[in-house]
């Protein structure tokens, strides 16, 4: 994923949280979050354009980044 970020920084943000953190439970709940890692794709009203679960590689996230900035 840091890689991801070094590569797309300029387009989008890339936030990280804590699942252990009770104070990042209401983000896990309000999101679903199911296992780890489960990434998110959010637009900037904090809607899920798409999600990921589990390890995947770098061309599943880059696919779906490309159709979303291409929008």
């Amino acid at each position: 994923m840091h890689g991801l970020e070094v590569d797309y920084y300029d387009k989008m943000n890339f936030i990280y949280l804590d699942i252990d953190d009770p104070a990042n439970e209401e983000f896990k709940q309000e999101l679903r979050f199911i296992y780890q890692p489960h990434m998110f794709l959010l637009d900037g009203n904090g809607q899920v354009l798409h999600e990921w679960v589990g390890p995947l590689p770098r061309e599943e996230f880059e696919n779906v980044f490309q159709v979303v900035l291409s929008q």
